[in-house]
């Protein structure tokens, strides 16, 4: 059931939204046409506190509850999804070193990522591996104080900015986390440009030969890369995807209705056109539909409920599956003028073809949500069979 949001959270989402609009929203074609943000903006960011807003108060974050921090990945997903790519992959970092890090490295970091001084970047695909996640070919051999990884990432976000990347590799067969910093020796980063979609997201290629690290770099226990460690940051990472979809279809949206109140067509606007008004009327529906389904999700994470894992994957899907069907409506609407620079629709759309694929491919989504559905199926079937007790 949808619950509206508190008076606290809607004075939150006023703040948030006069931020974005005057500082975010104004500069994101400039910086999809640049392939690039400036860093001021993520200091800027960790000053008005929304840098890690997931972050506990005792390490400089926000400590915002759920549903805030959905409210602010709509609202930035509305203006720009690669500043929502930046911020999804620096919180996962900041996630996996609040849960799992050490002492002396959560605050070693955690305050510095909070202010902007240190980004961070989630480091798991590969040239030759993205959604078998679990067999990563980036090799970490265990040496006298530490460990030297060796391997390739790819289609990593934020890597042409981060300071600190959270890389998965193998550790004797057993998938690990490792913490390793930009100016490590053996680490070279290189820019992939010319993406589809999120162009300014600053995606790039890892190489790492040779790169030493600490022992206690090792996020985690050992063969816990993936199970825990990666599985919680990827959880974070679909939980901002599945809102910042949210503010993309709202996007959509807002855009279409403007211009088909004020385009005409056969001497009458374009809002008269049965057509147009049937793709209207499925936006807003799915619209609303994917905001109800990821405050849900919202609402099970701040209870702390299990559920949230398989609510959030099915949210990250839906949202996204929505978001790139309502900018493909929002480009025929605008027709050729929705090919053009001069209309965002056109980012909108490349960026939600992305935005299916990110954090797990909605394919991936579909095959988790169809196999919760046959654990809840056993389970209602054992009930069902199990004699009421007297």
């Amino acid at each position: 059931m949808f619950v509206d949001y508190t008076p606290e959270q809607k004075d939150r989402q006023s703040v948030i939204r006069d931020y974005i609009d005057r500082n975010i929203n104004p500069h994101a074609d400039e910086w999809d046409a640049k392939e690039e943000i400036p860093r001021t903006v993520f200091s800027a960011l960790g000053s008005e506190g929304f840098l890690t807003p997931g972050l506990a108060p005792q390490f400089g974050g926000s400590g915002m509850d759920s549903v805030t921090l959905g409210i602010l990945m709509e609202e930035m997903g509305k203006a720009s999804v690669s500043v929502v790519s930046d911020l999804t992959v620096h919180g996962m970092c900041v996630e996996a070193i609040q849960r799992f890090a050490s002492d002396p490295l959560r605050d070693h970091y955690l305050p510095r990522m909070a202010k902007g001084e240190t980004l961070g970047a989630f480091a798991l695909t590969e040239p030759d591996i993205g959604s078998d996640a679990r067999n990563v070919k980036t090799q970490a051999s265990q040496v006298e104080g530490g460990y030297v990884l060796n391997g390739r990432k790819k289609w990593i976000s934020f890597a042409r900015m981060a300071d600190l990347f959270l890389i998965v590799a193998q550790d004797e067969g057993q998938p690990s986390a490792f913490l390793v910093p930009r100016d490590t020796p053996g680490l070279s980063i290189k820019p992939i440009r010319g993406m589809l979609g999120f162009r300014s997201a600053m995606i790039g290629e890892l190489q790492l030969d040779g790169v030493k690290v600490p022992a206690d770099h090792q996020i985690g226990p050992r063969g816990a890369g993936f199970s825990h460690v990666a599985a919680n940051s990827l959880d974070f990472g679909r939980y901002c995807v599945a809102w910042a979809c949210v503010g993309l279809t709202q996007a959509c949206v807002d855009s279409s209705l403007h211009y088909a109140q004020h385009r005409h067509q056969f001497d009458r606007p374009l809002r008269d056109h049965q057509l147009i008004l049937e793709m209207l009327a499925n936006m807003i529906t799915h619209l609303k539909a994917a905001r109800a389904l990821a405050w849900r999700c919202a609402y099970l994470r701040d209870q702390r409920d299990p559920a949230s894992i398989t609510e959030t994957t099915t949210a990250k899907y839906f949202s996204s599956m929505v978001a790139s069907k309502a900018a493909s409506d929002a480009v025929q609407i605008h027709g050729a003028n929705g090919c053009g620079p001069d209309y965002p629709v056109q980012r909108y759309f490349r960026d939600a073809r992305i935005a299916e694929i990110i954090e797990g491919s909605n394919q991936m989504q579909q095959i988790m949500i169809a196999k919760n559905g046959y654990i809840e199926n056993r389970k209602a079937l054992k009930r069902m069979r199990t004699p009421a007790s007297q």
